[in-house]
């Protein structure tokens, strides 16, 4: 069961912990990301934090995040999640143009994602930890302006963030209503991803109804943007 609800605040917490799951099967994962290197050289395992546990108190999201590797967290989504306390807690810039059009990412040939469609993102990793708790606001602006070189100045934030639960993923999106029109936007960013070596967007796309969803965007976007237009007073333009 997917379910959207309208969260006003984050209360995430970092405790460190070991992962049993990636202890228990480290040469099986190991390998495994071997053959992944092999058929994606850019793929590299760094470090990045996954959510234990979580509450919804109210329009409040608590939970606790712990760190691993890369590596780990692959292996336990292409093995089909077998660890089930664990949740992969994220959060999206939803970059909405002044008239109205959502930009979302097209995930270019090297990346993991390679094909996908959905707003930047990236896994929460230590960075994002100030004074033992994680910032995904801070992930979202660094996000946003690694994958489309758009910096805060483009954007108004919204407050609070769109909490789409959908085990054992829990998107956060947080509204990023942008200053230019869509065209403008897309102009900028497809001139930033000509600049980069290895972009990780291929392309961006606008999407302003029902009938732009694609099948490559993932059931949590989607989910998002419905929600959204099933609010607006009128069909979106």
């Amino acid at each position: 069961m997917i379910e959207i609800v309208r969260i006003s605040r984050l209360e995430l917490a970092f405790a460190p912990r070991p992962w049993p799951f990636a202890e228990a099967r480290r040469d099986q994962i190991a390998r495994h990301f071997d053959q992944l290197k092999r058929a994606k050289p850019a793929v590299w395992n760094g470090r990045m934090l996954l959510l234990q546990d979580y509450t919804v108190d109210g329009d409040v999201f608590r939970g606790v995040y712990f760190e691993t590797d890369y590596a780990s967290f692959v292996a336990w989504r292409d093995w089909g999640f077998p660890d089930a306390t664990v949740r992969h807690c994220f959060s999206l810039g939803a970059l909405r143009a002044s008239d109205g059009g959502f930009l979302l990412g097209v995930m270019n040939s090297h990346t993991l994602n390679a094909g996908k469609i959905y707003f930047p993102t990236g896994v929460p990793d230590p960075s994002d930890i100030v004074g033992g708790m994680v910032d995904l606001a801070a992930s979202v602006r660094r996000e946003m302006a690694e994958e489309t070189g758009l910096h805060a100045d483009a954007y108004e934030a919204e407050d609070g963030w769109y909490c789409v639960l959908a085990k054992p993923h829990i998107a956060h999106f947080k509204v990023l209503r942008a200053h230019d029109t869509a065209v403008a936007l897309c102009a900028r960013i497809r001139a930033h991803l000509a600049r980069e070596v290895a972009p990780e967007l291929a392309d961006v796309r606008v999407v302003r109804g029902l009938l732009d969803l694609d099948p490559m965007m993932p059931v949590t976007v989607t989910t998002f943007l419905m929600n959204i237009w099933s609010q607006a007073s009128q069909p979106v333009p």
